[in-house]
């Protein structure tokens, strides 16, 4: 199953969990020394930058968390999200598919205005795209 991805502003890919299964896939291809994302609530995607961030990259990493997240498709708030290496991710016994534990984590806290400006600059790049496309079938 493909996952859900971004390239930030400056070319790093970014990937995200789509459901409890594909968070499974996503977490056996991180590196030990990648930065991953999950919110402080349950039902959100796992999220992965793929190599060294650069400038700008976590938040924008942590944005793309929140914005897939049900904290915030049922409360359209700031959302808190935890950030984390590849290292310190677990699965014990007995825990549900896409469920794992954290040994230790950073807080970010994602404001709704900058989910809100993801959203408007996600539909602009679709619209472009999709304006692209129809140019290039003529």
């Amino acid at each position: 199953m493909k996952f859900r991805e971004i390239l930030t502003n400056r070319d790093t890919l970014i990937l995200a969990g789509k459901n409890a299964k594909n968070n499974e896939e996503l977490i056996s291809q991180i590196q030990s020394n990648e930065i991953v994302f999950h919110t402080s609530e349950t039902g959100s995607p796992f999220v992965n930058i793929k190599g060294k961030p650069k400038f700008g990259d976590i938040k924008q990493a942590a944005i793309f968390c929140a914005r897939y997240s049900q904290d915030w498709k049922k409360h359209k708030r700031d959302v808190l999200v935890h950030k984390f290496k590849g290292k310190d991710i677990y699965k014990n016994k007995g825990m549900k598919i896409g469920t794992f534990g954290v040994k230790k984590f950073k807080i970010i806290k994602v404001k709704k205005k900058d989910i809100l400006k993801f959203d408007k600059n996600k539909n602009a790049n679709n619209k472009t795209d999709t304006i692209r496309k129809t140019r290039s079938n003529r």
